[in-house]
C-alpha cells in the first residue's frame, strides 16, 4: 500500500472516530434524572469505544487505542452494575472528559501532529486514572453477568461484531502474510477459543464449526493453509448470519472433502475444488435469507477488500430501531472544496444555459422575420407580375387605325419577347422563393427541435441542480450537536436546571448557511440560558417547573428555512430597553412613538444591552449585533418576540441556498439591476397622487401603511456609460414607472423604478478584487447574452432610508440615531375619520370552488360573507331583506347572468346603492367597459390579486378618495 493510500485510510477512520465519539457524547448527555443509563444506550457506547479501539490499533494509533480500551472497560463495568450504580454528576463529567481527550487526541492526529507524551501524562491520563478509581475494571465474572442479562439477543451481535472480528481481522492478516510459520498453533487457539464463546453463548452450531476446524488441523496438520482459508470463510458466514438475525442457518462444520494427498497438484486441484464448493456452498445457504446493508457488507468485507472499505460510515445512532439501522444508505465522504467547485462549474452551466435560452428565443425570431419577408417577397412578386401584365395588355389593345407600319411590328415583336424573358425570370423568382420558403420551414422544423432539446437540458439541469443542492446540503444536527453537551455543562457550573430539546435535526441546510448559524446559534442559546431562564428557586415562587426548557427547531417555509430558539424564562424587559436607549441618546419622542417590535429591534445595535453586568456566559459583553451581522452574511434576517414572564422567541429566516436564486430584473436611471425575489411583496405602478412629503422625506399609502419611498436614481451615483436605449431579448413586463415593496426584517420599503423585466433564475457570483462592490450591492449575477448585473442589498436600503445617507461603519451607537429603523412616520391626524365597520358580502357565482376560494379571502380581510349560485338567487336573497355592504359577481352564469344582474339592480330603487364589483375570466376590455356602463364599481379578472381585490372593495364600499 503506498503512503498516500495509507493516509488517505487513516484520515477516513479518523473521520469516523469522530462519528463514534459523537455517539459517546450522545448516550452519557442522555442519562435521565435517576441517574441511571439505559440498555440499549450502554450497548451503543460499548460499540462505538470498541470500534475506535480496534480501528486504531489497526491505523497504528496505539494512544487511541488504549485509551478507548479503557472507556470501553468503563462501560463494561456500567452495565453490569447498572442497577447498584448511581451515575452521579462527578461520574457522568469524568465519562465526559474521557470523551473530550479522545476527540482532542483524534484532532491532534487529523492534523498530522505529533502526540505530546509528557503532555498526556500530565493532563490526560489522570482523568482515565480517576475513572479506573471509581469504577475499576470488568472482571471474568462481569463477562457471564453480561451475557446473562436479559438483552441477550442485543449481546450475540455485539460480540460477534466486537470480539469475533478482532479475530477475524487478525486471521485475515495471518493468510496476507507470506511467512505461515506457527499458523497452525494460531489457528488451533482461535477455534478453542471461539468454540468456547459458541458455548457461552449457547450457540451449539458454531460450537460444532469451530470444533470441524480442529478436527481438520489434528488430522491434517499439513494442510493448515487451506483449512485456514475455509474456516475464515465460514466464521465469516457465521457472522453475517449472525447479525441478520439468521440464528438458525448457522452452518456446522467446513467441507474439507477427502484427506488431502501430500502430492502437490493434488493438494492445488482439491484446494481449489474445495474454495469453489465452499463459496457454492455458502451462496447456497445465502440464498434464501435477507440481508441488511451492514450484513451485505461483511459478507463483501470477506473477499480481502482495502480495509478503508471496512472503515466506511459504521455509525450507530443510539436512538434509530434495529430495523432503521438496516436501512440506511451508504454513503461516500468527498471534501468539501470539491463539492464547492462543482458548484461553481454549475452556476456556469446555469449562465450559459441562460445564454442558450437568449439565443433560442433570437434565434426564433429570425426565422420568424425570415418567413415573414419570404411572404412579403412572394406577394411582391404576384404584384410585378400582375402589374407588368396589365401593362401588355393594354399596349396590346386594337387600335382604331388600320395603318400599322412595319416599325410598330417590329416593337410589339421585341415587347412580346421580352415579357416571355421577364415571364421567365418571374418564374425562377418563383422557384426560388419556394425554394427558401422550403428552407426557411426546415429551419423552423430544427428551431422547433433544438427547442424541444433545450426545454429538456432545462430540466434536466434543473434536476441536477435540485441533487446538487442536496449534496452541499448538512443536517441541522450537525450543527446543533454539541448544543445539549453545552447546557449540561452550563448547568453544573451554574446551578441551573434547563432541558434542550431540539426539533427538526434532519431539516437539510446548505454548508455555507450552516456555518453562518454557528455563532449566532449559540450565542442565542448562552443568551436563553443566562437572560431568560431563571432559577430554580424563582421559578418554583413563581409556579413554574423548577427545570427550564429551551426548544430550538428547524424547518421549511416556501423557499426559507426557519430556525426558532423560544425559552419559558422571564421575558425581554421593553421598560429595560427604554431606559437603556435613552441613557444611550435616542429620542424620547421616538421612544414614546415605537412599537414593541421596533423596542425589541434594539438589542440587535451594537453595544446594546440591558444587561446590568458583563458576563463571560452571554456574550462576554458583545451585544446581538453579532447575530444580525452573521446572518446577513447569508442572506438572512431574525426577530424576536418576548411576554412578560412566559418567555421569548427568536426567529431566523435564512434563504434555502446560496449559490442560486431567483431575481427580479429592473431598470433604474438607464441600469439593470436585480432584487431577490424573497424579498419583494408586491409590485404595482406608481400614481404621483399615491405620494406626500413629511419632514423633508416621500412617503406612500399602501394597504393603510405608510411607507418610505426611496428612489433608486437618487441614491446611486455611477460614473459609468449608460445604455440610451436599453433593452433586453425579452420585452419588460411592465414598461412604466413602477413601485416595489420591498419588506426586511418584517418591516416594508417602497423602491421606485422605471421598469420590471421579469424573474429569472440565476447563478450568484462573488465579485473578487481589490477594490469593492459600492454600498447597496451584494455580488452579482451574469445574464444570458453576458451582461453583467448587480445584486441590491436591502439592508443598506432600509439604513439609507433610516439615516438619510449611506450607511458608514461604525463600533459604537449614534447618540441621535439608531442604525434599526424606526421606519413609520408619526400618523397624521384625521378628523371625523368615518366608522369602517365590515359587514357582509355576497357572493354570486356558478363555481361552488370559486366561492369558497373568495369567501376565504373575504374573511381574512374581516368580512362576512353569504354565497348565490347564480344571478336569480342572488336577487332573491337581497328582495327578501338580506342586507349587504357589497356584491362580487361573475358574468357567465345559468338563468340571470352578471349582466343582466346588473341591469336589475339598477332599475330597483332599494338595491341601486349596493355596490357591485365584478369577477370574472373575460379580462377583454369590451367585457370590461360594458360592465362599467351597467354600473359595475369595480372590475377583475380571474386570477386576482387577494390585496388588490380587498383594498378595492374598501374603497368603493366606504366611498374613500382615491388620493388617499
Amino acid at each position: 500500500m503506498t503512503k498516500d493510500k495509507e493516509l488517505e485510510i487513516q484520515m477516513q477512520f479518523l473521520e469516523e472516530a469522530t462519528d463514534y465519539l459523537n455517539t459517546l457524547e450522545g448516550v452519557l448527555l442522555e442519562i435521565d434524572t435517576s441517574k441511571r443509563i439505559e440498555l440499549e444506550h450502554i450497548n451503543a457506547a460499548m460499540r462505538a469505544a470498541h470500534s475506535i479501539k480496534g480501528g486504531a490499533a489497526m491505523m497504528g494509533f496505539r494512544v487511541l487505542s488504549d485509551l478507548a480500551h479503557k472507556l470501553e472497560d468503563a462501560f463494561k463495568v456500567l452495565k453490569t452494575q447498572k442497577d447498584s450504580l448511581e451515575l452521579d454528576t462527578h461520574l457522568q463529567s469524568l465519562l465526559l472528559s474521557s470523551v473530550d481527550w479522545l476527540r482532542q487526541i483524534v484532532e491532534l492526529l487529523a492534523k498530522g501532529n505529533n502526540l505530546d507524551h509528557n503532555w498526556l501524562r500530565k493532563f490526560c491520563y489522570p482523568v482515565f486514572d480517576e475513572l479506573y478509581e471509581r469504577l475499576g475494571e470488568p472482571t471474568p465474572e462481569n463477562i457471564a453477568t453480561l451475557l446473562s442479562s436479559e438483552d441477550d439477543a442485543e449481546i450475540i451481535p455485539l460480540l460477534f461484531e466486537t470480539e469475533v472480528e478482532e479475530y477475524l481481522q487478525h486471521l485475515e492478516a495471518r493468510l496476507k502474510n507470506a511467512n505461515k510459520s506457527g499458523l497452525r498453533a494460531e489457528l488451533v487457539i482461535m477455534a478453542t477459543e471461539l468454540g468456547g464463546l459458541g458455548e457461552m453463548l449457547q450457540l451449539t452450531a458454531f460450537t460444532q464449526l469451530c470444533q470441524s476446524v480442529s478436527h481438520y488441523l489434528e488430522i491434517n496438520p499439513d494442510s493448515c493453509v487451506e483449512i485456514a482459508d475455509l474456516a475464515l470463510k465460514a466464521w465469516r458466514q457465521s457472522q453475517t448470519l449472525v447479525l441478520s438475525n439468521q440464528l438458525g442457518n448457522l452452518p456446522n462444520r467446513i467441507d474439507f472433502g477427502e484427506v488431502i494427498n501430500d502430492n502437490s497438484s493434488e493438494i492445488s486441484n482439491q484446494q481449489d475444488y474445495l474454495l469453489n464448493k465452499s463459496i457454492i456452498s455458502d451462496f447456497q445457504l445465502l440464498e434464501n435469507v435477507e440481508l441488511s446493508p451492514e450484513s451485505v457488507d461483511k459478507v463483501l468485507a470477506s473477499d480481502n477488500l482495502p480495509i478503508d472499505y471496512k472503515y466506511t460510515e459504521r455509525k450507530t445512532d443510539i436512538n434509530s430501531h434495529p430495523k432503521e439501522r438496516e436501512n440506511q444508505e451508504n454513503t461516500v465522504r468527498v471534501p468539501s472544496k470539491h463539492l464547492e467547485k462543482i458548484n461553481d462549474l454549475f452556476g456556469e452551466v446555469i449562465i450559459q444555459r441562460n445564454g442558450l435560452n437568449v439565443q433560442m428565443e433570437r434565434l426564433r425570431k429570425l426565422v420568424r422575420n425570415l418567413s415573414q419577408r419570404v411572404q412579403i417577397l412572394d406577394q411582391e412578386n404576384q404584384e410585378l407580375r400582375t402589374a407588368y401584365a396589365k401593362i401588355i395588355t393594354h399596349n396590346h389593345l386594337p387600335e382604331e387605325s388600320p395603318n400599322h407600319s412595319n416599325q410598330e411590328a417590329e416593337n410589339n415583336f421585341i415587347e412580346q419577347d421580352s415579357y416571355q424573358k421577364l415571364n421567365l425570370l418571374s418564374q425562377n423568382v418563383m422557384e426560388t422563393i419556394v425554394q427558401v420558403a422550403e428552407v426557411t420551414s426546415d429551419i423552423q422544423l430544427s428551431v422547433d427541435d433544438t427547442d424541444q432539446i433545450t426545454r429538456k437540458l432545462n430540466k434536466t439541469s434543473k434536476q441536477l441542480q435540485r441533487q446538487l443542492t442536496q449534496v452541499r446540503m448538512r443536517p441541522f444536527s450537525d450543527l446543533v450537536e454539541r448544543f445539549p453537551r453545552a447546557i449540561r455543562d452550563l448547568n453544573v457550573e451554574y446551578g441551573k436546571n434547563v432541558q434542550l430539546k431540539i426539533e427538526g435535526g434532519n431539516t437539510l441546510i446548505e454548508r455555507g448557511i450552516l456555518e453562518a448559524l454557528n455563532e449566532p446559534l449559540m450565542h442565542l442559546l448562552r443568551n436563553a440560558f443566562d437572560h431568560g431562564i431563571e432559577d430554580p428557586t424563582t421559578r418554583k415562587n413563581q409556579g413554574k417547573p423548577e427545570q427550564g426548557l429551551i426548544e430550538m427547531k428547524a424547518a421549511y417555509h416556501s423557499n426559507r428555512t426557519i430556525i426558532t430558539i423560544r425559552d419559558d424564562g422571564q421575558g425581554i424587559s421593553l421598560d429595560k430597553i427604554r431606559h437603556r436607549a435613552l441613557t444611550m441618546g435616542l429620542d424620547d419622542s421616538l421612544l414614546a412613538i415605537a412599537s414593541d417590535e421596533e423596542l425589541l429591534s434594539l438589542i440587535f445595535e451594537p453595544g446594546f444591552s440591558t444587561s446590568e453586568q458583563v458576563t463571560a456566559l452571554s456574550g462576554r459583553g458583545v451585544g446581538m449585533d453579532v447575530v444580525r451581522n452573521n446572518l446577513k452574511l447569508a442572506r438572512g434576517d431574525v426577530n424576536v418576540d418576548t411576554q412578560a414572564g412566559v418567555g421569548t422567541k427568536f426567529t431566523l429566516s435564512v434563504p434555502f441556498t446560496l449559490s442560486v436564486a431567483r431575481v427580479l430584473l429592473v431598470e433604474s436611471d438607464r441600469l439593470v439591476l436585480a432584487f431577490f425575489t424573497d424579498v419583494i411583496e408586491e409590485i404595482f405602478l406608481l400614481e404621483q397622487e399615491q405620494i406626500f412629503s413629511q419632514n423633508g422625506k416621500e412617503f406612500i399609502n399602501w394597504q393603510n401603511n405608510q411607507l418610505p419611498l426611496l428612489r433608486l436614481n437618487s441614491y446611486f451615483d455611477f460614473n459609468c456609460s449608460r445604455y440610451n436605449n436599453l433593452e433586453l431579448e425579452t420585452l419588460p413586463i411592465i414598461n412604466a414607472t413602477s413601485v416595489l415593496i420591498v419588506k426586511h426584517d418584517h418591516q416594508q420599503v417602497a423602491v421606485q423604478v422605471e421598469r420590471c423585466w421579469g424573474e429569472q433564475e440565476v447563478a450568484i457570483r462573488q465579485v473578487e478584487g481589490n477594490i469593492p462592490l459600492p454600498s447597496g450591492f451584494d455580488n452579482c449575477t451574469i445574464l444570458g447574452d453576458g451582461r453583467v448585473v448587480p445584486l441590491i442589498n436591502t439592508n443598506d436600503l432600509v439604513s439609507w432610508i433610516t439615516t438619510g445617507e449611506r450607511p458608514h461603519i461604525s463600533n459604537k451607537l449614534p447618540t441621535t440615531r439608531l442604525q434599526t429603523a424606526f421606519l413609520k412616520p408619526p400618523k397624521v391626524p384625521t378628523l371625523n375619520q368615518p366608522s369602517r365597520q365590515k359587514g357582509i358580502i355576497l357572493i354570486v357565482d356558478d363555481s361552488i370552488n370559486v366561492r369558497r376560494y373568495l369567501a376565504l379571502t373575504l374573511e381574512k380581510g374581516g368580512y362576512q360573507v353569504e354565497q348565490a349560485k347564480d344571478g336569480q338567487e342572488a336577487l332573491e336573497k337581497l328582495e327578501s331583506g338580506l342586507q349587504v355592504q357589497a356584491v362580487i359577481c361573475d358574468i357567465e352564469m345559468p338563468r340571470i347572468d352578471g349582466y343582466s344582474f346588473l341591469e336589475r339592480i339598477n332599475n330597483n330603487t332599494e338595491l341601486r346603492n349596493i355596490p357591485v364589483a365584478m369577477l370574472t375570466s373575460r379580462s377583454s376590455s369590451k367585457h370590461r367597459q360594458l360592465a362599467m356602463q351597467l354600473g359595475a364599481k369595480a372590475y377583475f379578472s380571474k386570477p386576482y390579486n387577494e390585496q388588490e381585490l380587498l383594498r378595492t372593495l374598501e374603497e368603493i364600499i366606504f366611498q374613500i378618495p382615491e388620493t388617499t
